[in-house]
């Protein structure tokens, strides 16, 4: 096969090093992203890393407010006539005359061992469940929610030091070199082996929320340590010193005499909270409407160490 037509679908960062790889490998003729959306305090416009990317490379890109019944964006796929369109966290259900339109296939990079955590936040629920491993699953698309026959998959250990942040980092770069691999054998051979999931063993990770960052300071450390790094950078873990919100950037596990669970105590000038088993040592820390600080500077603000208790 000759040069490869490729349309690519995707939005955040986990998407962007992809598509990368794909316009240095094999260049992209279209782009796919999602609309431009308010974001942060001011609720100001910021483009998506993907999108940042196509102007920055001159791509011709698309952000439709709607996949169904949108004849005029399916009028500019078939004109283009893709031999195979790649998705990367989208973040839509792509419609059957979208996934009907390549001549070869529509393939997902999905972030996790599939069936295990389908949907949209895989990394950070896979950390938030402290699990030991995760991976990319390269897989056909159908009209279900990841639920595509398996082409390939790479698995990488998740560390203790990972964050949503790092290990999101990690498998983009998997990912991206996964999914070079597997074009350069379609243009070898444009068939190619499937498996089907088995759909008994999947299991969901939904979108998160702010809630989902809510601490409980009866849980175990190790289950309050997985939440810390699974909401890191977003939606941040936090809790409360009486009606204010404090959220809690970074932390490790620590082996000092236990403490009654959301008991502040300064030992050393390190911050020691209590869990329901062991404590933790809190190292970044931001008060709501403020600059995140260490958790030293905050412990030099606190007139009583003996008062605040987390909750």
């Amino acid at each position: 096969m000759n040069k490869m037509k490729i349309i690519f679908m995707g939005t955040p960062d986990f998407a962007l090093k992809t598509l990368a790889a794909l316009e240095r490998e094999f260049g992209v003729g279209m782009v796919i992203t999602q609309p431009d959306k308010p974001s942060g305090r001011k609720k100001e416009i910021v483009y998506s890393p993907v999108k940042q990317f196509c102007l920055d490379k001159k791509i011709n890109f698309l952000q439709p407010a709607k996949l169904k019944e949108n004849e005029i964006l399916l009028k500019n796929i078939n004109d283009f006539a893709p031999d195979l369109i790649c998705v990367a966290a989208y973040g839509k259900i792509l419609t059957k005359e979208i996934l009907e339109a390549p001549k070869i296939a529509c393939i997902n990079i999905h972030a996790s061992i599939l069936p295990k955590y389908r949907g949209a936040a895989p990394i950070n629920r896979a950390i938030i469940d402290g699990v030991k491993e995760t991976g990319v699953t390269i897989m056909d698309m159908d009209l279900g929610m990841d639920t595509g026959d398996i082409i390939s998959i790479e698995k990488i250990k998740i560390e203790n030091s990972d964050t949503t942040e790092s290990l999101t980092n990690k498998l983009s770069n998997l990912g991206s070199k996964q999914i070079i691999k597997f074009i350069n054998e379609l243009k070898i051979d444009p068939i190619y082996k499937s498996v089907s999931q088995n759909h008994g063993e999947s299991t969901l990770a939904p979108k998160m929320n702010q809630a989902d960052g809510i601490i409980d300071w009866t849980k175990s450390a190790d289950e309050i340590f997985n939440l810390i790094r699974g909401c890191s950078p977003w939606p941040i873990a936090h809790t409360r010193i009486k009606d204010k919100i404090i959220k809690i950037h970074k932390a490790t596990l620590d082996d000092s005499p236990k403490l009654s669970p959301g008991a502040i105590k300064n030992v050393e000038g390190n911050m020691i909270v209590g869990c329901k088993d062991r404590n933790l040592k809190i190292i970044e820390i931001q008060k709501s409407g403020q600059k995140k600080i260490s958790a030293k500077d905050f412990l030099n603000g606190i007139s009583n160490i003996s008062e605040p208790v987390f909750r």
